[in-house]
């Protein structure tokens, strides 16, 4: 945090003008003095828990002499939880680097809480999905009493929930790492049956379990390490090698800060008096005492700092000799310099980067241009609100810190874990190794890279029950988790294998199932067929003679121009009953219903159109109609056709691209048949999509029906009336014959339900105007046709 504070005032592009300060406390892991530090630091007073710790767990970040403090922690959840309760109504932010409950997750209860950490759904989530990749079914789980273990706990189990996976054991620990509890949690692995080990719980539990799993000799489990101890190197003792080799475990994802490492080795205690923690280290490392520093020297490199420290009292000592002021951090091999895989203190840097982004965006107020365009999100630099700091953190937006782009997305930041192995090196001890990401919901595992516990390549096993051999049933255990059962042999005439085989008739061995679908070789895809090509043939002989006898009155009387239209989706209408027929693939799926649907509509669109060009023709003598026909000429009745289609086109298409017909089978009610269709992976859809057919069909047939009655030899609106009268009928009896009909007879019911509807479209319609075009032309006469 140091670090980046003196980073961004020495940068001076952020912050232009501004130096920013830090006061940092040690809440010694302590939920009062936790609040008693955020309290002091909102308030400005000094406070310590007089305790020595290595963890500095709170720090605010102040612009200069204006009181307005940004918290970075606390550390854990139930802290953050408390603290950001009792700020909020004081809209004080508090920006965390490691509370990890899914709860502070609610803006409604912590308005006033951010995050650097993903949430702990996302951590114990990515358990499950690994649990469910390597098919480890049976796991054991040892669990701290706290509120991270049991809410860690909790959504592992909501996430294996339907899976497949079990858990054997939950062994509860508390939080005081007593000997009892770590023998209790060790006998309950060694006697368990379950291979896999999920342990959530801090580091110095992890060690111990270790150890006494060592002294018991139980090495061959695979271990799954939560992030809180899954790097931390006080695990990863040579002493428990045997144990621990190939934990997997889930990590806050590292990072590089360019310049750290430098920062550090650069830091010398007779420059920084006021750090107790340097001035411990140094005398610890290099042996010596800084009572009485003998040179300064080192400090003419080093900036000031602005930074405040509350003296603590030196502990008693052991005589030491002197330091030289000549020691020095660069080249020291220290877990504290060790800057190649920055976990924790990455989000530090980022929570730092966050809150200065945050006051940048409200001191850009100074600019009067900015200000002109943006006053209503930011403030005076001498005039800043929390509530506007506040604020202004939910829209912070850094692109690019070293890597990666930084935003809120509520409390959270965008859920990114590293997927670490434990491995053996050649010298025997431990090693960290990067084996895959954790990105959201999305895994990706290099599996040639890890190194398992039992130091084979293969995966291990980790189930409660082996599979089921040929010849034998699974079988439930009455009290057991449905991981558990037994095999049972199969019942006289039966063997057990895939779905792909049936008993023959003998029921004495396997025969592949009969493949079955509507093809056009059979009897019934053959008939529908030559229906549907009959229907074709039929629909372009009067598509002919229209167009032959085009200058008649008959054909001019009727809409000419729609007529031809309505012939065309007719004939479109029957062809798109062959798409039903044959073996479904992945194209013919998707096709078939989108054509059958867009086909159809269009018909229905022309008839519509028709029918409304018939009530307005036949009341051409008002006044009002006449204004109504010039408004409803040739241009908007194409237009209104090309509407109605329009709407369908986008119902398909949108049904189509989210959820589409897929191939699929189904094993009948006939065992020996395996029949191939078309799965309809969203009803909604192909529901919109019969529902539009359905109320283009009744508001068709409601105009026709109001217009059946109008006087005229030839009112093409009964014939329209009756053709729909046919067509509601077909499609109001499809509904229970499809829902009802097995296997490939559904597909049929289909085929016969447009088939049916299109003849009665076309046979209403057309068939009485061709009857007198052809054999009755005498009535072919305008005369005729007008007279009433």
């Amino acid at each position: 945090m140091m670090f980046a504070v003196e980073e961004i005032n020495r940068d001076g592009v952020i912050l232009p003008g501004v130096t920013l300060g830090y006061r940092i406390h040690d809440t010694c892991d302590g939920y009062p003095w936790a609040l008693q530090a955020s309290l002091s630091l909102s308030t400005g007073d000094v406070g310590t828990c007089r305790l020595s710790s290595s963890e500095l767990h709170v720090a605010s970040i102040k612009p200069g002499a204006q009181s307005v403090a940004v918290l970075i922690g606390p550390a854990s959840s139930t802290s953050s939880r408390m603290v950001s309760s009792i700020l909020s109504p004081l809209s004080v932010p508090i920006i965390s680097y490691l509370a990890t409950c899914p709860c502070l997750s609610d803006r409604s209860k912590y308005p006033n809480f951010f995050r650097t950490i993903p949430s702990d759904v996302y951590q114990f989530g990515a358990f499950a999905r690994l649990a469910v990749h390597f098919q480890w079914t049976w796991i054991g789980a040892v669990v701290v009493n706290n509120d991270y273990g049991l809410l860690a706990l909790q959504v592992f189990q909501e996430e294996i929930k339907g899976k497949g996976v079990c858990l054997e054991f939950i062994q509860s620990i508390r939080k005081d790492y007593s000997d009892a509890d770590t023998r209790r949690a060790a006998i309950t692995i060694q006697a368990a049956t379950a291979r896999v080990i999920l342990i959530i719980a801090g580091f110095r539990y992890a060690k111990l379990i270790f150890m006494e799993l060592d002294k018991r000799n139980v090495t061959g489990r695979q271990f799954l390490a939560s992030e809180s101890w899954s790097t931390n190197y006080n695990v990863q003792d040579g002493a428990i090698t045997r144990v621990a080799r190939g934990v997997i475990g889930v990590a806050i994802r590292s990072a590089n800060i360019p310049g750290f490492d430098r920062y550090l080795q650069s830091l010398n205690p007779i420059c920084r008096p006021e750090d107790d923690f340097l001035r411990g280290f140094w005398e610890k490392e290099f042996g010596c005492s800084l009572s009485s520093p003998k040179s300064t020297r080192l400090c003419e490199h080093l900036s000031n700092m602005s930074a405040s420290f509350p003296d603590k009292p030196s502990a008693a000592r052991a005589p030491l000799p002197l330091c030289s002021g000549d020691e020095s951090l660069e080249g020291l091999r220290h877990i504290f310099t060790d800057t190649s895989q920055l976990r924790r203190s990455y989000n530090v840097y980022v929570a730092v980067y966050a809150a200065a982004h945050a006051l940048r965006g409200l001191l850009a107020c100074q600019d009067a241009s900015t200000a002109k365009n943006s006053s209503a999100t930011c403030s005076p630099s001498k005039h800043i609100n929390p509530a506007e700091l506040l604020q202004q953190l939910t829209k912070v937006r850094v692109g690019k810190l070293h890597g990666d782009v930084l935003q809120f997305q509520g409390a959270d930041i965008p859920a990114k874990y590293d997927l670490v192995n434990w491995q053996i090196t050649s010298k025997g001890s431990l090693k960290l190794a990067v084996i895959g990401l954790v990105d959201g919901l999305d895994l990706y595992l290099n599996e040639t890279d890890i190194q398992w516990s039992t130091g084979s390549s293969q995966v291990p096993t980790s189930v409660c029950s082996e599979s089921c051999p040929p010849g034998t049933r699974v079988a439930t255990k009455k009290g057991r988790p449905v991981c558990c059962f037994d095999c049972i042999p199969c019942a006289e005439g039966e063997i057990s294998n895939t779905n792909e085989f049936w008993s023959n008739a003998g029921h004495s061995a396997c025969v592949p199932r009969q493949i079955d679908f509507l093809s056009f070789n059979e009897t019934l895809g053959a008939t529908l067929t030559a229906v549907a090509v009959s229907g074709t043939v039929v629909t372009t002989a009067v598509f002919v003679v229209f167009l032959f006898y085009k200058h008649t009155p008959v054909v001019r009387a009727n809409n000419a121009e729609l007529s031809f239209l309505l012939l065309v989706s007719l004939k479109l209408c029957f062809l798109c009953s062959l798409v039903f027929i044959g073996r479904p693939s992945v194209w013919s799926c998707r096709f078939q219903q989108a054509a059958f649907g867009i086909s159809f509509v269009l018909c229905l669109s022309c008839l519509l159109v028709k029918t409304v060009v018939v009530l307005v023709a036949f009341r051409s003598g008002h006044s009002s109609s006449k204004h109504l026909m010039k408004w409803f000429g040739p241009c908007q009745q194409r237009g209104s056709v090309c509407l109605f289609t329009c709407i369908q086109v986008t119902i398909c298409a949108v049904w189509l691209s989210l959820s589409p017909p897929l191939p699929g089978h189904e094993v009948g009610h006939q065992g020996s048949k395996l029949t191939l269709k078309c799965d309809m992976a969203s009803v909604v859809g192909f529901s919109l999509v019969l529902g539009y057919i359905g109320l283009l069909a009744c508001t068709c047939l409601l105009l026709a029906f109001l217009a059946r009655k109008l006087p005229d030899n030839f009112n093409e609106a009964k014939l329209i009336t009756f053709s729909m009268l046919i067509f509601c009928a077909v499609w109001v009896a499809f509904v229970p014959a499809y829902i009802s009909s097995p296997g490939k007879y559904t597909v049929a019911v289909e085929i016969f339900a447009i088939l049916a509807s299109s003849y009665g479209l076309l046979l209403c319609i057309f068939a009485p105007k061709c009857f007198i075009i052809i054999l009755r032309p005498q009535k072919n006469t305008k005369k005729n046709l007008l007279t009433r």
